[in-house]
């Protein structure tokens, strides 16, 4: 069995959790199974109509390594109803085999479904940066691709992996620009502020300050994140974001530190709005 990180993150659900696991090298099914046992589920969930085509994610997966494609990372949600975890949404991040990862960042497929008429079959293109193992969701320079559960549903995934995959030029071409463009103080700081309301909502006059300023989400959690450019404010910044773990202060007053995003899709939407905040940025800079 591989080496892998396996980490549990509290949720709003009680003693539920949301599980999560990463691994520097591909994960193996027994793995993925005990992180996010609903990619095996062995049915569809009671709610489902005859009309929803079920294949469980696991032959869609196993198909995709067919075609080179590995999965690095798995994570399943949680569900506040009694017997209902097992076909709960599920999360795999993969990357295929053909691509040679001689860059800091690594290319990624994300694979969102679920079994319980959450999520149709989704994929959608993303980042990881080694040295924080931080996974980032491109924005809308990928189209997205939705398979609904119907039809020949293997086919369409591993048809849609191969059309993100074929965009990842683009996607790499964007980031440089990122990297190649510096950004003043001022700047670095409006970044952040609009981060701040992404991740905390709009502040209007008479309402508390969100819990952490905008100085503390450009600040670097290691060296290699230091430095000025566009795409460094928006590592440190998506990191601290997503991550959390800052004190800060309540809407009471009382001490506090940052929670993590824990929701597989708040987690995509904050993650996206992060990665176009950054693109707007870049066109104004270009």
């Amino acid at each position: 069995m591989h080496s892998a990180t396996r980490t549990t993150l509290a949720t709003r659900f009680g003693g539920r959790t949301t599980q999560v696991i990463r691994s520097a090298e591909p994960l193996s099914e027994d793995q993925m199974r005990a992180a996010a046992p609903s990619i095996f589920a062995l049915g569809k969930h009671v709610s489902r109509s005859d009309r929803y085509t079920y294949i469980p994610t696991i032959d869609v997966l196993r198909g995709l390594r067919r075609e080179g494609f590995e999965p690095f990372m798995v994570a399943q949600g949680a569900s506040r109803i009694e017997g209902k975890v097992e076909f709960t949404k599920h999360m795999i991040r993969m990357r295929h085999a053909g691509q040679v990862q001689a860059k800091p960042e690594a290319n990624e497929i994300i694979l969102i479904n679920s079994h319980d008429g959450a999520s149709s079959y989704q994929m959608l293109a993303g980042m990881l940066r080694f040295v924080c193992c931080n996974g980032l969701v491109v924005g809308d320079v990928v189209e997205d691709i939705r398979i609904p559960h119907k039809g020949n549903i293997q086919g369409e995934v591993i048809e849609g992996a191969f059309r993100v995959l074929d965009q990842f030029s683009t996607v790499e071409e964007h980031a440089e620009g990122m990297k190649a463009l510096q950004l003043k103080p001022g700047e670095q700081t409006a970044f952040a502020t609009a981060a701040l309301a992404l991740r905390f909502g709009e502040r209007t006059e008479g309402q508390p300050p969100a819990p952490v300023t905008a100085e503390q989400l450009i600040h670097a959690r290691r060296f290699e994140d230091t430095g000025h450019s566009l795409w460094t404010t928006f590592q440190r910044v998506q990191e601290n974001v997503i991550r959390g773990g800052q004190p800060g202060r309540s809407a009471q007053g009382k001490r506090m530190q940052t929670r993590p995003v824990q929701s597989i899709d708040r987690g995509v939407s904050l993650n996206r709005a992060l990665w176009m905040l950054a693109e707007e940025m870049r066109k104004l800079k270009a």
